[in-house]
């Protein structure tokens, strides 16, 4: 099985821009123990003020601002609404 592409989003939110990109893998990207690769950024004026991704040898986490955390990967719709309640927090 090849990767497969299940979200690409590129779309102005808030004051910014949401870029998110989600595949299906044959195979976790190590760390991570499953089998979503994934990359979501919002950003405004060209700086990435939220962020979660899974890069090899690093595994799930997530930058808020300039501070990078922990991310417990749960399922894409999770995800997804762990991304945008910390859009909400920086907006509101």
């Amino acid at each position: 099985m090849k990767a497969r592409l299940l979200y690409r989003i590129r779309e102005a939110y808030g004051n910014g821009v949401i870029e998110a990109v989600v595949w299906e893998v044959p195979e976790p990207v190590r760390p991570s123990g499953h089998s979503v690769k994934y990359r979501l950024a919002y950003v405004i004026d060209g700086k990435r003020i939220v962020g979660y991704d899974n890069e090899r040898g690093k595994g799930d986490h997530r930058h808020v601002r300039n501070v990078e955390y922990r991310y417990r990967f749960k399922d894409v719709p999770t995800l997804l609404e762990d991304f945008l309640n910390d859009i909400e927090e920086i907006e509101s």
